[in-house]
């Protein structure tokens, strides 16, 4: 009778190295999620006994659900969106039956979906930086469209984020709308 022998081969090395990784990532899930919940506590315990440790992390809600929501709803939306749009044009792409005239038509417009996302987080990272709380930037190529949390859009702000936009895309000024959340 034949002994068995033990092979391991690459499957079984990275089956355990992805199972290892799992078990890390469910660990540091349990160990994050333990001690947010032990910072909001002490936080609650620290502010019902009036005393002030500075230093101290707090979380701090600046606003209403909404408004907080908004922008990342905003932000989310257009992701999905030109996910969308570049999952069509792939499947465009890998059909088959194309020319080339329009296989490099295709191409051009993901690039062109690629280039205004790339804007897109650059001129909100940018107006961020001119000390706005949170900005989102809708680019089609003809149009730009900002929204921005503020107390209130004086026109020299207003002139900023339109020079933060110029200096990133070509867009003419009558095509440039400036919102305000507050």
């Amino acid at each position: 009778m034949r002994k068995p022998t033990l092979i391991i081969g690459k499957k079984h090395i990275i089956l355990a190295c992805l199972t290892l990784i799992l078990g890390i990532a469910v660990y540091m899930n349990y160990a994050f999620s333990s001690a947010e919940k032990s910072i909001a506590e002490d936080t609650a315990a620290a502010a019902d006994s009036k005393t002030v440790n500075y230093g101290d992390a707090a979380y701090v809600n600046t606003g209403s659900a909404d408004e907080i929501d908004y922008f990342s709803q905003a932000r989310l939306s257009r992701m999905t969106s030109r996910d969308e749009a570049v999952e069509t044009l792939s499947a465009m792409l890998n059909g088959g039956d194309i020319s080339s005239e329009e296989d490099a038509a295709y191409t051009a417009e993901a690039v062109n979906l690629t280039q205004l996302s790339e804007s897109e987080a650059k001129i909100e990272s940018l107006v961020k930086a001119q000390g706005f709380e949170d900005c989102v930037v809708y680019l089609d190529g003809e149009t730009a469209n900002i929204v921005v949390r503020t107390d209130g859009l004086t026109p020299e702000d207003a002139a900023k984020i339109k020079d933060i936009l110029l200096s990133e895309v070509t867009i003419s000024s009558e095509n440039i709308r400036i919102f305000e959340v507050k």
